[in-house]
């Protein structure tokens, strides 16, 4: 009997464990957001979701997701941050230089941490100190575009290249310094000028582009949200007035681009989730480096090039990674 009285009281012991274990298992609350809808950035957001919960982090279980898209309207950038930071979500994942500025802006004085995908120089950006050592509550991984594996792209396909036009928008960081290290690079690669055409929203894109018609031998676009996301207004000029068009961002290349060296949006996810997932088990983002992307995809589109007037001579087509239509 008194074996029995003890098993009794050890298995209620257990149980009440459980129960107290599964009342108090923590659900951990993470606001994410992007500037605009584009593909780089869904990618982004989807790499995020597959390795969170690779992580261990299910959806609906111990996390949870509150979503918001600013559609590129920047008041509506500073809006969403504040209201995560009034929710006191427990980490903020960013998608784009001006989301994580707002987030991290809002975030200060608060223990929320902020995680960053797609920030071409978070530096610069005043996002972090430095990249090995970021020091206060955000780190991330970068989309940085390097800029000589662009340029040689562009000139094996048009040697004689030598106006370059750029649409970006201007009050990007992000752009603001890639256009700056395109300035720097040209040299190198026998090119003699920038020509630049700036868009503060969507609606200026096309106009912009237009207004390069005539000056220019090609038209390159960084990694700019608002000109990807007006891309199609671009892809418009260039097919009608015969000019090159080219982008730092591969998954732009399938919407109409002729080429582009670069890395996987969605790799980017997947390694600031794997940041994510150490700063809610105790790390934290000051001790975390940030990261660069690995250049590792060349994406071509022969077609699209055929559009423009060009031909993509064999000894790129080989080196894709990706053929667009095949």
């Amino acid at each position: 009997m008194k074996k029995t009285g003890l098993l009794a009281i050890v298995l209620i012991l257990v149980l009440v464990g459980v129960f107290v274990s599964g009342a108090l298992a923590k659900v951990y609350k993470i606001g994410a957001t992007q500037i605009i809808s584009h593909p780089a950035l869904d990618n982004c957001r989807k790499g995020f979701l597959d390795q969170m919960k690779a992580e261990g982090f299910e959806e609906g279980k111990d996390i949870q997701y509150d979503f918001s898209n600013a559609e590129g309207d920047m008041s509506m950038v500073a809006s969403i941050a504040r209201k995560f930071v009034s929710a006191k979500v427990d980490l903020i994942y960013t998608m784009s230089t001006p989301s994580s500025q707002a987030c991290v802006a809002a975030a200060k004085d608060t223990n929320i941490p902020v995680i960053f995908g797609a920030v071409t120089d978070p530096v610069a950006a005043k996002l972090i100190d430095s990249w090995d050592k970021p020091g206060g509550n955000c780190t991330g991984v970068s989309d940085w575009t390097e800029i000589s594996p662009q340029l040689q792209v562009m000139k094996e396909i048009l040697p004689n290249l030598k106006r370059i036009g750029v649409v970006y928008n201007a009050g990007e960081k992000n752009s603001v310094v890639q256009v700056d290290d395109l300035k720097k690079a040209i040299s190198r690669f026998g090119i003699s000028d920038v020509v630049e055409a700036t868009a503060a929203t969507t609606a200026d894109v096309q106009a912009a582009a237009m207004s390069l018609a005539g000056k220019v031998d090609a038209i390159w676009i960084p990694t700019d949200n608002t000109a990807t996301s007006a891309q199609d207004s671009i892809i418009k000029v260039c097919e009608e007035k015969k000019i090159p068009f080219f982008v730092a961002d591969v998954t732009s290349v399938e919407k109409g681009a002729i080429a582009a060296p670069g890395f996987s949006y969605y790799e980017i996810g997947k390694e600031a989730a794997k940041m994510a997932a150490r700063v809610l088990k105790g790390a934290k983002p000051a001790d975390i480096p940030a990261l660069k992307p690995k250049y590792t995809d060349l994406y071509v589109n022969p077609s699209e090039a055929k559009r423009m007037g060009v031909t993509i001579p064999e000894s790129v087509l080989k080196k894709a990674t990706k053929v667009v239509g095949r």
